[in-house]
């Protein structure tokens, strides 16, 4: 067969040369499109599924939320391993599959039985979501909002955080690679209603009340529509809460023709959620930021490269004095670890033509000085094999060295012979 292929490439020299070249642009375009990271990815192939429930106690987590997605999870195809963890308000559940499987399909058996699941989980009880398929390794870049020094004032954490969250966060998520965006420290925006109990009390009014009223009255509705004449005109109902004004007058009741609104009982402002941590740089006080998470299996320098032009459209259209500064940046790490494989080749390499190269010609020198010593080296008998150990000496250019006869058996037995120069070594196996 390799007779063959060189017998081809030899006679059709343009055809094969034709063939290399091809090879050759195949391999260049394959290194383009190679994906190159710092760190390699070990996690296995595993799906999370995570329910948060503020108001439920550990245990109420486990029996009513983690219980029954277990059960929905046990009887999948190709799991390896499936765990989970309940805390005060938040479910994790974690489905493990052999590697085999493909990203997507793993997800998609996960989402089919978590709609059967959610049956069992009691109305209110919290949504199981599955979590974004990212990696430990997936944090490939981290920034946060700043504030020069002549804007210092103008912006609180409040303000820098509804940035993050509706500017920087929503333009990054369309980056090709990107998974999602986590946001991470300052206070998140809330419209909130403090509620007066004397008041409310004074109008007959419960919580239930004001929380109905919120609800209903928070929500554009259709009418479908009318023909007049020609034309057709289209119903809508207005209802969606723009302000806080709008939320003032939403009616609670009405008693005695007189409504009862939430300004009545209760004072409407801007607040922010509860907080269970901040995040800090520099020692410089609290800041807003935000990581990137990249997909699992996208290529990491080509997903960074892509942030970073993002973030250069993203500036322009941010307020006067704020500007993203990023301190963790993957490209740079993979960067430098491409540096220092190319250095450690060309070392290798200048090693190579300095030190091994120098004494491979001396060792060389040093066995052409020996090659004719008689050496000891055996020749099977294979029948003749007297003779035809000489033939093929003859053959070799080693007219002048004949075998010494020794013992020699019936068919099988050894020849020891004085032979030949080390040109000659490679007859010595037959």
């Amino acid at each position: 067969m390799i007779d063959r292929i060189i017998s081809f490439s030899v006679r059709n020299k343009l055809i094969t040369g034709l063939l290399l070249l091809a090879l050759v642009g195949w391999g260049a375009y394959s290194v383009t499109q190679l994906p190159i990271d710092a760190l390699p990815d070990v996690t296995n192939n595993q799906v999370l599924v995570n329910t948060v429930a503020p108001n439920l106690a550990t245990q109420e987590v486990e029996q009513f939320i983690t219980f029954p997605l277990e059960q929905a999870f046990k009887n999948l195809p190709d799991v390896v391993e499936l765990r989970s963890v309940s805390r005060s308000g938040l479910s994790v559940v974690t489905v493990v599959f052999k590697d085999h499987v493909p990203l997507y399909l793993t997800r998609q058996l996960v989402a089919e039985r978590i709609t059967q699941a959610q049956s069992a989980i009691p109305a209110g009880y919290g949504i199981p979501e599955l979590a974004p398929p990212t990696t430990g390794t997936g944090e490939i870049y981290q920034y946060t909002l700043a504030v020069d020094s002549a804007h210092k004032a103008e912006y609180d954490l409040l303000e820098l955080r509804s940035l993050q969250d509706w500017v920087v966060r929503k333009q990054l998520l369309g980056v090709p690679g990107v998974i999602d965006v986590s946001s991470f420290g300052g206070l998140l925006k809330q419209y909130e209603v403090s509620v007066d109990a004397r008041r409310l009390a004074g109008a007959r009014l419960s919580l239930i009340d004001v929380f109905n009223a919120l609800q209903n009255n928070n929500g554009n509705t259709g009418g479908s529509y009318i023909e007049k004449g020609p034309n057709i005109y289209f119903i809508r109902g207005e209802g969606i809460i723009t302000s806080l004004k709008d939320m003032e007058n939403i009616v609670i009741s009405a008693r005695g023709g007189s409504p009862v609104r939430i300004r009545d009982v209760a004072e409407v402002r801007f607040g922010h959620a509860v907080r269970y941590g901040a995040m800090t740089r520099n020692g410089e006080g609290e800041a807003v930021g935000g990581v990137v998470l990249m997909l699992k299996g996208a290529n990491a320098l080509a997903t960074v490269t892509g942030v970073k032009e993002k973030m250069q459209e993203v500036q322009h259209g941010l307020p006067e004095g704020v500007y993203i500064d990023a301190f963790v940046d993957r490209s740079k790490l993979v960067d430098k670890t491409i540096g220092t494989v190319e250095h450690n080749l060309l070392m290798g390499a200048l090693m190579r033509d300095r030190c091994i190269d120098p004494a491979a010609r001396q060792l060389a020198r040093w066995v052409d000085r020996r090659q004719c010593d008689p050496a000891r080296f055996t020749v099977r008998h294979l029948g003749h094999g007297h003779r035809r150990a000489e033939r093929e000496l003859d053959e070799h250019g080693c007219a002048g060295f004949r075998p010494h006869r020794g013992r020699c058996g019936d068919r099988g037995g050894r020849h020891d012979v004085r032979a030949a120069p080390a040109l000659c070594r490679q007859t010595v196996v037959r």
